[in-house]
């Protein structure tokens, strides 16, 4: 067998090994309200801050982005300057989703 063919055989095995104490769960709906409640906020802080991290990186490599091109093409300043600020409302808006759907999550 090829080497490739074993590594994805292996590989495919460990994530079948990895995937057997789903089954060791109890029902959905039976666990207690206060487990449930405790987990969701774990999970909602930590899929935040993943989120919040995110954007910042994202809004660095963006400016960073183009500070580089208007040095380079000082008459594109304009032109950059408006994508760039369109680039960071979607990057802005992609913490605010997710700040909605945890919000969503826990209230609903």
């Amino acid at each position: 067998m090829s080497r490739k063919l074993v590594l994805a055989v292996l590989v495919g095995m460990v994530m079948l090994g990895l995937a057997l104490p789903v089954f060791a769960q109890a029902e959905p709906g039976t666990a207690a309200p206060a487990e449930k409640s405790m987990w969701l906020l774990i999970t909602s802080g930590f899929s935040m801050a993943l989120a919040a991290a995110g954007c910042g990186y994202a809004q660095s490599r963006a400016l960073q982005g183009a500070c580089l091109g208007v040095s380079r093409n000082p008459g594109a300043t304009d032109t950059i300057r408006i994508f760039t600020f369109l680039g960071l409302a979607f990057i802005e808006f992609l913490a605010l989703l997710t700040f909605v759907v945890i919000m969503l999550l826990l209230y609903a």
